[in-house]
């Protein structure tokens, strides 16, 4: 479906039509594999804040919720004390859970004894999928059996907030996955990467 909206003409991922911060998420971001550890780590505590919200309102809080954490740098987040918890509860350009606040720190936790034990986190996520991103070519689905297998393996190091269906949507933000939509002008030049 084309986009007359902002009359550039492209056809998109119909998720990704209403909003010009979507579209340019979309364009830009959404399915290239990703494989810096520090960006994934942001990217997979982004996808537990937005548990039970649309993903715009993440999108819209994210420059304050880098700033709020720090740039999502695992060792300076794993390091937050109580008081800097208390000022996170009180920042209103994020989203004030407590509940995904300790989760991001706790991540974090676990995202640095990985790196002390010689374990890389992107290697680690990316080796589940054997490596290598998938082309889907099958209807979207709310989560896989990837999914639910990475989703365990997060869970039983500690993660929390990744349960099947965050962690899919974080698998196709991070281009492990290329669910763009076969007539989407991103699709082709998507599946080109990580290769």
């Amino acid at each position: 479906m084309k986009n007359e909206e902002n009359g550039d003409g492209k056809t998109r991922c119909k998720w990704a039509e209403s909003d010009p911060l979507m579209r340019a998420y979309h364009d830009e971001e959404w399915g290239v594999p990703q494989r810096d550890s520090r960006a994934l780590f942001e990217l997979l505590m982004l996808e537990g804040f937005q548990a039970g919200l649309a993903w715009i309102t993440v999108l819209r809080k994210r420059d304050a919720f880098r700033k709020a954490f720090k740039g999502f740098d695992p060792a300076k987040v794993a390091r937050f004390t109580d008081a800097e918890i208390a000022k996170l509860l009180a920042d209103e350009g994020i989203i004030r859970s407590p509940a995904k606040i300790e989760a991001t720190i706790a991540g974090a936790r676990i995202f640095q004894e990985m790196k002390k034990s010689g374990e890389d986190f992107g290697d680690w996520l990316w080796g589940i999928l054997g490596g290598m991103p998938i082309q889907n070519t099958g209807p979207l689905v709310a989560q896989t059996p990837l999914a639910v297998e990475m989703s365990k393996a997060l869970k039983k190091r500690g993660f929390k907030f990744v349960g099947p269906v965050i962690v899919y949507a974080f698998m196709q933000a991070a281009g492990m996955t290329n669910d763009h939509a076969a007539e989407c002008f991103r699709r082709k030049a998507v599946s080109k990467l990580g290769h």
